[in-house]
């Protein structure tokens, strides 16, 4: 999914609220009262320093997933990493929380966690979950998000914003409008404003861990692999605390999720899917294409088929809302086999012959795929908008707009709930 920290949101935001929402004009002065969020800036010295364990926090928006043995690993969008003890997955316990700001994606190899502190890399050492601690910053291996919300208005590469305070506010700015776009006001920081009152493998046993199919990290054997929104960035952890940037690969535009199977990587992006080979790691090839309508596009595979999920209502200005379904045996020439209609589909998972996909505010379904290209629906839970699942085993992580839930689906006759953690 894109990341829209860029500044022309906020200025588009604040462009709109400026023109349309001021209440009254006196003496020449439009007057109106106003919430706004303010940043709040540190030094890179200083967040780096505070990457460490913290008292566990509410989870409020929660981004991407990841298990490792029995931890779960919850990206806090721009602020950092929760951590999750799911020892007993009915009674999962928030325990810690790792303060990374500008964190919106990791990966995690055996006992090193790998996350992104706006432009660097950090490698964390997480053998004891309560005790982490920092072994190297890669610096520049996400050089886009400089020009995020992360060093603007400053562009001090050594001032990063950490977070963002709701302030209120009266305005009173010029209406004839001949002082440029801003009429009369003399400053403006980077605020949002708003009119006030508005309202695969067992991840135990293995060393790897698991990331859900909206991942944009994803880890294969000695290598990271890293999409930003139009290159593969390669990251050698040959030595796990030292990781070393080795290659940029410019893919396109509009690039979303990656995810791993048999030596090659599986990567959509807003207008089709790209599969590339990493049998010489460091330099990945691409081996096909497959075209799409213009949409937010997350993929999986496994030995012969691709499954695509395509979305409306999204910054991808799409229009279906669809799973395809690619048979892949020439991995060179994907071919379209089968589409099936969804409501709104975000994140899918495949475990065996069942298939579990999240269908936005169309819930949660189950389905038999022994055959892709007749598939068979077996339960659909509703009650909340899914959005992404991780599934192996018979156990099921699914994130949705309001919780993080646990399934036990071992018994496709009788799915239990496990758990809810709640999103305030």
């Amino acid at each position: 999914m894109k990341n829209k920290s860029s500044l022309l949101p906020v200025l588009l935001l604040l462009v709109s609220t400026i023109v349309i929402l001021f209440q009254s004009c006196v003496k020449d002065n439009c007057t109106g009262r106003y919430e706004y969020w303010e940043p709040v800036y540190r030094t890179q010295d200083e967040a780096r320093a505070n990457i460490k364990n913290n008292p566990a926090q509410s989870i409020e928006r929660p981004g991407k997933i990841y298990i490792r043995g029995h931890y779960i690993f919850l990206n806090e969008i721009d602020k950092g990493i929760h951590i999750i003890d799911n020892s007993n997955p009915t009674a999962p316990r928030n325990i810690a929380f790792v303060d990374i700001p500008g964190n919106i994606d990791m990966a995690v190899k055996g006992n090193m966690l790998y996350a992104d502190f706006y432009t660097d890399l950090v490698a964390i050492d997480i053998t004891n979950p309560l005790q982490i601690s920092v072994t190297k910053f890669t610096e520049n291996v996400f050089p886009e998000r400089r020009w995020g919300n992360g060093f603007f208005p400053t562009l001090d590469p050594n001032t990063v914003i950490v977070d963002w305070v709701k302030k209120d506010t009266v305005l009173s700015i010029d209406c004839g409008g001949n002082s440029g776009i801003f009429g009369g006001m003399k400053r403006m920081d980077v605020m949002a404003f708003a009119q006030s009152g508005s309202g695969q493998s067992n991840a135990a046993a293995s060393p790897f861990g698991v990331g859900g199919s909206m991942a944009r990290f994803t880890i294969v054997n000695n290598h990271m692999y890293a999409v930003s929104e139009t290159s593969l960035n390669v990251v050698s952890i040959s030595n796990p605390q030292e990781p070393v940037f080795n290659n940029r690969v410019n893919i396109g535009w509009g690039i979303e999720t990656i995810y791993p199977f048999n030596n090659r990587l599986f990567i959509g992006s807003n207008t089709g899917m790209f599969v590339y080979s990493i049998l010489n790691p460091t330099n990945p090839v691409q081996l096909s294409s497959f075209s799409h309508a213009t949409s937010c596009d997350p993929v999986i595979a496994d030995n012969n088929h691709a499954f695509v999920t395509l979305r409306s209502g999204t910054t991808c200005w799409g229009v279906n809302n669809q799973l395809d379904v690619l048979d892949i045996t020439n991995i060179t020439n994907p071919v379209l086999k089968r589409t099936y209609q969804m409501t709104n589909p975000h994140g899918l998972s495949k475990d065996g012959n069942t298939l579990i996909l999240c269908d936005g505010k169309g819930g949660l379904k189950f389905y038999n795929a022994a055959d892709v290209y007749n598939l068979v629906l077996l339960k659909t839970i509703t009650g909340f908008e899914a959005v992404d699942v991780i599934a192996q085993n018979g156990w099921a992580l699914v994130m949705a707009k309001d919780g993080i839930y646990q399934y036990d689906y071992s018994s496709l006759a009788d799915i239990k709930l496990l758990s809810k953690l709640t999103v305030q």
